[in-house]
């Protein structure tokens, strides 16, 4: 219910509204008089409030109050502190009709998989090559994309672990797994890997049975001369790999062949009103068409990863449930924990507690069905909306995404995240319209007008459908445009450094 394009009740029961724009002291909105400034996307008291008594948001629990909170007061971190997740029962998942359009235009790559760009990647095996492939990508760019103009460019793939690690742990077999994710990635037409030749990572574990000349290939910097020697093996060995992917080009494809990872950055108090919600029913269009979403950031789904279990198998449902539980150890362990979250730029937005976050975060998983459960950087071959388990760092989540294989990432953001991520276009939804002014030559859609009343968040949802198809058929996202990409790329580290 909203009052005057002002502010909003998000649902029956809630005991805060949500200012639309800033308010002042002696208005009266939604039955209440204002009692002191409330910035836009922040909350106000709809009812008195003792110490102790839940905030209740979204129909759930967010917090409890820590002081007596008067009618229209301002509520937020100095009144509000966390409280147990008040976890009630979710809802069973469905979907709505499929769109009309239902295909792309896309680089075919067998075994239903299909690439949205035709980049050729130079992939590091440690971070002693690091340094090597991005001088081999800057030259590759100079002196032979020029020869193939229907490659979008070399673009490398360069990390800081790969040495000083055990192989016997979880973070190697968490390297491995998304170097070969990479390795295989649908928006490469073509691989180089790199290594030094003695780091814990051997290039031996990336062998591929195909592995030909024409699409994939390796060597060490020790074996080939050197820094400079492996630049000019490089080029000689990338030529043939780019003249091979310079054949492949665009076919109708249909988005069953479409994985788009998920990602919020930079939230703020509209994000869970306006972007988040929006793009869950671009994901439910996805998924009724036939193709696959991934939701991810396991610490950002805390105390409202009830609302996905709801919607999952009895399996599924208790694997993200030990997911929970792994990440409240994890954080135990390290001397912190999952109410550590959100940021100041999250609170100076609006968003008061983690569940808070949580559960705004949760609605761009709109509302299908959950299909899976995975662990990061599992391969991901769907259909449906399926679980990746990650930190809710956005390089870290968005890294295990693209390893699973998604092929296009849409990224909310409220307070104006900055992320590309190569070799996937990445598009940026802003929450407001005063980001979307602000920042236009970094966000791809304005979802403020759903608060302002201009659109519905179905109709929303469809802009961001039809956007995503027209991004994977070849139109460049702002982050493209821009250049980002290249720093990007973190895989998640766990374990000991030795």
């Amino acid at each position: 219910m909203a009052d005057s394009a002002a502010a909003l009740l998000l649902a029956p029961g809630d005991s805060v509204g949500i200012a639309l724009q800033p308010l002042k002291p002696g208005e009266t909105r939604l039955g209440v008089v204002i009692a002191e400034p409330v910035p836009a996307g922040h909350k106000f008291a709809l009812r008195a409030h003792n110490a102790g008594d839940p905030i209740i948001k979204y129909g759930q629990v967010m917090g409890e109050a820590t002081f007596a909170i008067a009618p229209g007061q301002h509520v937020h971190v100095q009144n509000v502190g966390m409280s147990a997740p008040g976890r009630t029962s979710g809802q069973s998942g469905r979907l709505p009709e499929p769109p009309d359009r239902r295909s792309f235009l896309g680089f075919p790559r067998g075994g239903g998989r299909a690439g949205t760009r035709n980049f050729i990647g130079v992939i590091a095996s440690v971070n002693c090559s690091s340094t090597v492939c991005n001088a081999i990508a800057r030259e590759a760019n100079a002196r032979l994309l020029p020869e193939f103009p229907n490659i979008d460019g070399f673009v490398p793939i360069v990390h800081d672990q790969g040495c000083g690690i055990a192989t016997a742990g979880e973070g190697f077999a968490l390297l491995v797994r998304v170097l070969k994710g990479y390795r295989d990635h649908p928006n490469f037409g073509g691989v180089l890997l790199v290594g030094l030749g003695c780091e814990v990572n051997q290039l031996t574990l990336y062998h591929r049975d195909d592995e030909t000349r024409q699409r994939h290939s390796s060597f060490n910097i020790q074996e080939v001369g050197g820094s400079a020697g492996a630049v000019r093996c490089a080029l000689e060995r990338l030529r043939p790999i780019a003249a091979r992917a310079n054949i492949d080009r665009r076919r109708s494809l249909p988005v069953s062949d479409l994985v788009l990872g998920m990602q919020c950055g930079g939230s703020d108090g509209f994000s869970g009103i306006t972007a988040n919600p929006a793009l869950g029913v671009a994901s439910d269009l996805l998924v009724a068409a036939g193709g696959t979403s991934i939701l991810s950031e396991t610490p950002e789904i805390y105390g409202a990863e009830h609302l996905l279990i709801a919607r999952a198998s009895a399996g599924d449902g208790e694997r993200l449930q030990q997911m929970i539980r792994w990440w409240e150890e994890y954080t135990r362990g390290n001397g912190a924990s999952l109410d550590n979250n959100p940021s100041p730029g999250n609170k100076r937005g609006g968003i008061t507690t983690i569940l808070e976050k949580s559960l705004g975060a949760v609605a761009k998983a709109g509302f299908a069905p959950v299909s899976a459960v995975h662990g990061y950087a599992d391969p991901i071959r769907g259909p449906g909306l399926v679980y990746m388990d990650s930190p809710g760092y956005d390089p870290v989540a968005a890294t295990g995404q693209v390893a699973a294989g998604a092929n296009v990432i849409a990224f909310t953001t409220g307070r104006g995240s900055c992320f590309g991520s190569h070799p996937v276009p990445s598009l940026k939804l802003a929450s407001n319209s005063a980001l979307w002014r602000a920042m236009q030559g970094d966000m791809d859609i304005n979802c403020g007008k759903v608060a302002e009343g201009q659109v519905s968040l179905q109709e929303m949802g469809a802009e961001i459908y039809h956007k995503i198809l027209d991004t994977a058929s070849g139109e460049r996202s702002k982050s493209e445009i821009f250049g980002y990409g290249d720093a990007e790329f973190v895989p998640w580290r766990i374990g000991a450094v030795l």
